[in-house]
């Protein structure tokens, strides 16, 4: 894409997906998807979005902001054909990536370079032309080369979806978080937590202290927030006087460009490691039920190494991780959950987990040294037990505990 893309490869902002495109075992397309743009008048118009559903609605439109055909492939309606492809999973994929789907697809053409020609066969709709400006930041520049803005819905009823306003639902409900009632100073308290992880930046230009911004992260995860736009939004949404509690040096929140910037400078393990048990405290595990799920990083791959793969312990219900510890490439779950749970406090609680970590160890840690129980499903890596449950028919007879006759 950086070589032979006339705009070259870019970095794919908020909620993004990277594909390529293979014929017959030969790589021939790479197309990039990133979270629509923010203002995009022809779009608007055409939608007759107002500013409440657009803001409500916006994450369910993707953005083509790269599509190449590679250079010495070539083959009649060969791009509207992988385009039509990877519309047909787009949605498909968003949905088990970002766990809501997309409903509406659209992209910028430049009509001095390009007629738009794979989009119009592939049926997308031309709906106007930008008036020229790009951003860089958050300033808009006239660079005086409009764009044509091609559109393409991915269901029937796209249109009401995005004009609908959605019910309050309960993460939204979450993000209400009383900063108030957190414990902050002291003993017990974040900061005294975040003031061991080491700041690299340079002293000169700091805006935001970085256990400020960190203090923001924690608090907006805990909120609800699952990305680094969703925590620029939540800190955005706070009062001066809550930034201040948070560390805030000037009473204003820091943007999405800082939080994501000094949340990938610090030490990842080190900053789960520190704040896990501190969130964990604040969502009482005790009683409660925790959820161990592995999860490969989408794009977290290079041609040296392979995707990231991170085992998390998270809340059912509230869906809030707190605690996750990265799988080796030459290891697997299983001997990480004990790491995983070290240093949480689930005394009572129940923790679910699926098939790879019905183990007899396992369980004896759970049960014995962290004094919680758990529910494991059982499948073919366990025969013996498998055939035991299914010939003792356990399905007849609820679960007995320690001191049933």
């Amino acid at each position: 894409m950086q070589r032979f893309h006339y705009l070259g490869d870019v970095n794919l902002i908020g909620e993004s997906l990277r594909y390529a495109a293979f014929l017959g075992g030969e790589l021939v397309a790479l197309l990039g998807w990133s979270s629509a743009s923010l203002h995009n008048g022809p779009r608007d118009s055409y939608l007759g979005w107002e500013a409440v559903p657009k803001r409500a609605n916006l994450h369910q439109v993707a953005n083509n902001v790269r599509f190449l055909i590679l250079p010495w492939i070539s083959m009649p309606h060969l791009a509207s054909r992988v385009l039509g492809a990877n519309l047909r999973r787009l949605s498909r994929d968003w949905q088990v990536t970002y766990g809501h789907p997309i409903v509406l697809a659209e992209t910028f053409v430049d009509s001095s370079r390009f007629r738009g020609t794979c989009y119009r066969a592939s049926n997308w709709r031309c709906v106007g032309e930008t008036q020229g400006f790009s951003r860089s930041g958050h300033v808009y520049r006239f660079h005086g080369q409009p764009k044509a803005v091609w559109l393409y819905p991915l269901t029937r009823d796209f249109n009401q979806r995005l004009r609908t306003i959605p019910a309050p639902t309960t993460m939204e409900q979450r993000m209400t978080l009383d900063v108030e009632k957190l414990p902050l100073e002291g003993k017990g308290g974040l900061f005294p937590v975040l003031n061991t992880i080491t700041d690299s930046r340079k002293k000169r230009g700091i805006r935001h202290k970085m256990q400020s911004v960190l203090a923001v992260a924690v608090c907006a995860t805990l909120a609800g927030a699952k990305s680094f736009i969703a925590i620029a939004e939540w800190a955005a949404e706070q009062s001066r006087e809550t930034l201040f509690k948070l560390g805030s040096m000037r009473g204003k929140p820091p943007s999405e460009r800082t939080i994501r910037r000094i949340l990938r400078s610090v030490d990842a393990a080190e900053l789960d490691r520190r704040t896990g048990a501190w969130v964990a405290q604040q969502v009482q595990l005790q009683g409660s039920a925790l959820s161990v799920d592995g999860k490969t990083l989408r794009g977290s791959g290079d041609g040296d190494r392979g995707a990231v793969h991170l085992l998390s312990a998270i809340v059912h219900g509230s869906g809030t991780v707190v605690a996750q510890i990265a799988v080796g490439e030459k290891t697997n779950e299983i001997p990480c959950i004990k790491p995983l749970l070290a240093d949480l406090d689930i005394k009572g609680a129940v923790v679910t987990a699926d098939a790879m970590h019905t183990q007899r160890e396992t369980a004896r840690y759970i049960v014995e040294d962290k004094k919680a129980e758990y529910v494991f499903t059982i499948k073919d890596n366990q025969p013996t037990l498998r055939q035991d449950v299914e010939t003792l028919r356990l399905e007849a007879f609820p679960p007995s505990t320690h001191n049933a006759g």
